[in-house]
């Protein structure tokens, strides 16, 4: 008899609750026998997510140390943290010490796990990864870490890859992308962090801008491409969803209706009529999964514009980014590839209901 095929989550922040979440309720279909999760602060106030996520069939893990702590505040392990990442077939990393962790407990794990993920802050943990961008580029027996790129460098991608490589039919069409990335101040579950108005984030990266273009740049670089693309990044004092103003500068003359046939037949992308951020987040609210609209990006369709150009012509508009979503789709994806290349993306065809076409 095979052994059990054993998800383990580290974390359980804005990523990790709801990936814990949908790993154990698609468990069946995902083929993943087992989900395990690892808490490291014993608090009250984390309690009823704790025992929710529990009840949902996951097992919680914690360090031997506050063992005794968990179980005085009614929260009862059943793992402790280095022997449940050991027996995992895949560790998904969803904190912001991943690449820490690695250094310190992940490179010197053998046996039974296949691979370890991280998500969008990690840079360098592995090769950068977002579903439906760079799949081919996944060597299985030669990648064994991964990070899953941010939520906001998923959306650039997409709309790289789909308005102007056609699909990664066309790669040299980009002459530049520039995007502004409208960040919400925090996640409406965060009591912390919040601004009181509008505040600019500095340009870290000489060549880039800000991480968001600097990490699409190095997504597509596993394929081979290096992409011309600037990123600015501009903070709101709104807990609802991030925004992107992009402007895609391309060498062929293009229409709009040509554009938006490109964006309809991806089904990473979903289209609005919509252009405020409250109306799609209440839809994702309303009809995603544990909020989520798993969709890479929501292109408001109205903002969407075309300037023809003595080079070619300019695409230009504003769409929001689904945070979490993509990236948790992308996280599963990864695990599931570690652990069957073969048949992952069969199997991801469960969450098809909540990439929506519209929103």
């Amino acid at each position: 008899m095979s052994d059990p095929v054993v998800v383990h989550v580290v974390g359980t922040g804005t990523i990790g609750e709801p990936l814990i979440g949908m790993l154990a309720r698609f468990g069946k279909e995902l083929g993943v026998d087992e989900v395990s999760f690892h808490k490291r602060t014993p608090l009250t106030t984390d309690r009823s997510k704790v025992r929710a996520l529990m009840n949902k069939g996951a097992r919680l893990a914690v360090d031997e140390d506050r063992r005794n702590d968990f179980i005085k505040l009614g929260m009862k392990p059943s793992l402790e943290a280095r022997e449940a990442i050991e027996r995992a077939a895949v560790v998904i990393d969803c904190t912001p010490v991943g690449n820490k962790m690695k250094d310190d407990v992940y490179s010197s794990i053998g046996g039974n796990v296949k691979g370890f993920i991280a998500q969008g802050s990690e840079f360098g943990f592995g090769k950068q990864y977002a579903k439906g961008i760079n799949d081919s580029a996944l060597k299985h027996g030669e990648d064994k870490f991964i990070q899953v790129v941010s939520c906001n460098t998923h959306n650039i991608s997409v709309l790289i890859n789909t308005i102007a490589y056609h699909g990664g039919k066309k790669t040299d069409n980009l002459i530049d992308g520039r995007f502004l990335c409208i960040r919400r101040s925090s996640d409406i579950s965060q009591d912390d962090s919040f601004v009181p108005a509008p505040m600019a984030d500095k340009h870290g990266d000489e060549q880039f801008g800000t991480h968001h273009a600097r990490d699409a740049y190095h997504l597509f670089g596993t394929l081979g491409i290096k992409p011309n693309v600037f990123s600015s990044a501009l903070k709101l004092n709104t807990q609802y969803m991030h925004a992107i103003h992009f402007s895609l500068k391309l060498k062929e003359d293009v229409d709009k209706k040509a554009v938006l046939d490109r964006l309809e037949s991806n089904h990473h992308i979903a289209l609005t009529d919509k252009r405020s951020t409250n109306s799609v987040f209440s839809f994702g609210r309303d009809h995603g999964i544990f909020g989520r609209i798993l969709s890479q990006t929501v292109l408001s369709v109205p903002t969407l514009t075309v300037r023809h150009t003595s080079e070619g012509s300019e695409v230009v508009g504003f769409c929001f980014t689904p945070q979490d979503g993509n990236s948790l789709v992308s996280s599963i994806a990864a695990a599931l590839w570690f652990i069957d290349p073969e048949t992952y993306k069969e199997k991801l065809k469960v969450f098809d209901p909540y990439m929506f076409s519209e929103v």
